[in-house]
């Protein structure tokens, strides 16, 4: 399997298991990453994930260049042959965690971009390098770098195709927090379970109202936000939530 998809309590964990191409992404890879990524979204008993690299060299080197790059080019008119993916076309409001291994370059870094949260091994390495080959980054990277670092930073990535190592990364807010190497999947699996003691229906809202409302205006955003509270506000979570508060207890959440 190019991708294996494993569970643990409420958490997946998804592999990109290609550590002798740098974790690319070939087109067997992004159809079953497509696959997976479906069946956590419509698992109501898995509430976040984390995506990794299988090895200690690479998070994800990026698109194949044998493969996926010449599937590319040839429906390079149809921007939708390629399978949905959480960069591009599936819509997916459960949390995501980034657990940064080792190399994230090209569609690589652009799939840490689509998650949410991003945890980088000390020895990590970041950057855009498509200008280099005469491209441009297909996966989002010139629409989520600018939204997520200044946009000065963002060009010195994007324009000149340069890397740049974790400290840097983490210096400039494109990664939450850097870690041993070995280290890595434990503090994503650490944040993942604070995340999983939250009231995931109230979660999931919050990571909509994050993405919806950072392309509209202040005021249409506060619309869409006073909408997703009163959708919140009407689930047995909700109820759960505050009768725990009241209690002095911890809740016990059922995505409900």
């Amino acid at each position: 399997m190019a991708v294996s998809y494993e569970k643990e309590g409420r958490i997946a964990i998804f592999t990109i298991n290609r550590p002798e191409a740098m974790n690319a992404l070939n087109m067997e890879t992004m159809r079953e990453f497509l696959k997976v990524m479906t069946e956590f979204r419509d698992d109501p008993e898995l509430w976040v994930g984390i995506v990794t690299g299988a090895g200690e060299k690479a998070f994800c080197g990026g698109a194949d260049i044998k493969d996926t790059l010449p599937f590319m080019k040839e429906h390079g008119r149809d921007p939708w042959a390629m399978p949905p993916s959480i960069m591009r076309g599936l819509e997916l409001w459960k949390p995501l965690i980034a657990a940064i291994n080792g190399m994230a370059l090209g569609g690589g870094l652009e799939m840490a971009l689509a998650c949410d949260i991003r945890i980088a091994a000390e020895t990590a390495r970041l950057g855009t390098p498509e200008v280099t080959l005469g491209l441009i980054p297909g996966w989002g990277g010139t629409q989520r770098l600018p939204r997520v670092i200044p946009w000065c930073k963002a060009a010195e990535l994007l324009l000149m195709g340069k890397l740049i190592d974790a400290q840097e990364a983490y210096r400039i807010g494109l990664v939450n927090k850097v870690v041993p190497q070995a280290e890595v999947m434990a503090t994503a699996k650490e944040w993942a379970g604070a995340i999983c003691k939250a009231g995931p229906l109230a979660v999931r809202a919050a990571k909509e109202a994050m993405i919806r409302g950072s392309a509209m205006t202040l005021e249409e955003g506060l619309r869409l936000e006073n909408s997703l509270v009163a959708s919140v506000m009407s689930t047995e979570d909700f109820d759960e939530g505050t009768r725990a508060f009241i209690e002095k207890r911890k809740p016990d959440y059922k995505a409900k």
